[in-house]
């Protein structure tokens, strides 16, 4: 598989939609067709990244600024030293949230979502497919419940997954789409699968896929 540019596939939504699962079956598969596929996550593993998985098991540990600051600087080293790299070397790059998470979860504990949007855009490199997992937030509670032993008690809580799913739901483009997460696994996948297949032939110089 040939790629005529790198390209970034975003997965999003919140907690309990299933997109790390689906993240990694979409890696997985671009792999054996022989695509040079990456996968990374935010948060990541730096110093940022990691004193916000060090602050998340503790309810209101963080401000809306402090989060947001701390979400910020992560992600600036993970597009320098991760996603523009990759992207450099026409990898596919399947990312686990990226700063639609950020706008969604720091917007619903009250910074406003277009400062957010415009601070992050303005370093961040432009996705080219988003996946916006979608799913009530009492369902996807109940996933994380079955398949964790312990809650993140500072962003996994109903009334406020309430507010982040709202702006989830906002978001708009012809790069973003909405997927029904509360389907079977498979068959989300399936969605995916077919889109990503689709805009890579668009955009691959041989008829590998």
């Amino acid at each position: 598989m040939k790629l005529k540019k790198g390209v970034l596939i975003v997965l999003d939504g919140i907690d309990g939609t299933g997109k790390t699962t689906q993240a990694k079956r979409l890696l997985a598969a671009l792999q054996k067709r022989g695509a040079d596929a990456v996968y990374f996550r935010e948060p990541s593993d730096s110093q940022w990244g990691l004193a916000i998985k060090t602050k998340a098991v503790i309810a209101d540990s963080l401000t809306p600024e402090e989060e947001l600051d701390l979400f910020q600087k992560d992600r600036k080293e993970n597009v320098e030293k991760n996603l523009k790299p990759a992207l450099q070397e026409k990898k596919v790059i399947v990312l686990d949230r990226y700063y639609f998470s950020t706008i969604a979860y720091q917007g619903a504990r009250g910074i406003d979502p277009e400062t957010i949007r415009r601070q992050n855009e303005s370093f961040a490199v432009k996705p080219d497919l988003v996946f916006i997992l979608d799913i009530a937030p009492q369902k996807g509670l109940n996933r994380i419940a079955i398949s964790r032993e312990k809650m993140d008690k500072h962003f996994e809580r109903e009334d406020y997954l309430i507010k982040v799913r709202e702006i989830f739901r906002s978001f708009e483009g012809e790069n973003i789409l909405h997927i029904d997460a509360s389907r079977p696994e498979e068959d989300i996948y399936k969605d995916i699968e077919k889109i990503v297949l689709d805009y890579l032939e668009s955009i691959t110089s041989d008829s590998s896929l």
